[in-house]
């Protein structure tokens, strides 16, 4: 199966800073990609480049099209919510949804209807008049009900409590993924996705500093509770981090084997943010 996403040295530089540095990866279809960077990093703008929002140096092809040249054709296939509101204030969530089947082709009525039916929002509601979990519930019911094979979500929850949150992402899992989907999600919360993901990119100073699946993930690195009579056995093996908590030191490994670990602590799958922490740290190091 040919790759939904395909970057080969994409680069971007505004004055002196350079947003992105040579980037490279590839997203296949139906997965569920993680790209997560501290602030700065070059996320938006490879988002942007992504959307054929800005010009870019290098080679990017999504669904086939390069995005810039062709974004009219791409926008058929692909969705985006940003962690902004771009709906406008004063329109009526009737009107709203009367624009949108309008001018899309594949927008799907019946869809957002179902999906705002289980919300409080009324379509006689302007959309200043909606809170903003509202707001997100109206933007998130528009485009599920668009059948594109591309969704671009850049902090989508941003400032949303944790119920809406969960909500959002469960929805978004149970009644909208699929496998001929493709979700690519940003985000600081990362222990909130986690358990969605199936691939991580991490970006720093417009670098990938790491580009695995989930599996990958899950047989290349381990966490391990080290007891403490082990410690100085355990920092032979050069773990990538490591910290204190509840009386054990903590440490986390990149491509030991697991039974060697074991003689050490308790051994487990490090979390997305730990492993993002190390990854990081370690790049700048």
């Amino acid at each position: 199966m040919a790759d939904l996403i395909t970057a080969r040295g994409l680069a971007k530089s505004f004055g002196t800073t350079r947003a992105l540095d040579g980037v490279s990866f590839t997203v296949r279809p139906g997965r569920i990609v993680g790209l997560i960077g501290p602030n700065g990093a070059g996320k938006t703008t490879a988002l942007k480049a992504l959307l054929g929002l800005t010009r870019f140096e290098g080679e990017l092809s999504v669904l086939g099209l390069d995005p810039y040249r062709q974004r009219h054709r791409l926008m058929q296939d692909v969705c985006f919510i940003a962690d902004v509101a771009v709906l406008p204030r004063w329109i009526r969530v009737s009107q709203l949804i009367d624009f949108v089947g309008a001018t899309h082709p594949r927008f799907r009525r019946e869809v957002c209807e179902h999906f705002l039916g289980r919300s409080d929002i009324r379509k006689a509601s302007r959309v200043r008049e909606l809170s903003k979990g509202m707001v997100t519930q109206l933007h998130l019911a528009l485009v599920m009900a668009i059948d594109a094979k591309l969704l671009v979500l850049d902090e989508p929850t941003l400032g949303l409590d944790i119920l809406m949150r969960k909500q959002f992402y469960d929805t978004l899992l149970n009644e909208y993924f699929d496998e001929e989907r493709t979700i690519l999600v940003t985000t600081h919360q990362v222990e909130e996705v986690q358990h969605l993901l199936t691939d991580l990119l991490f970006i720093d100073h417009g670098r990938i500093v790491l580009d695995a699946s989930m599996d990958d993930v899950q047989d290349r690195y381990a966490q391990v509770a080290v007891r403490p009579e082990n410690v100085a056995a355990a920092r032979s093996l050069r773990p990538m981090s490591e910290r204190q908590g509840l009386g054990r030191t903590h440490m986390l490994f990149n491509g030991i084997d697991r039974a060697e670990l074991g003689r050490l602590g308790e051994v487990g799958v490090p979390s997305v943010a730990d492993l993002f922490v190390a990854v990081i740290q370690g790049a700048r190091a």
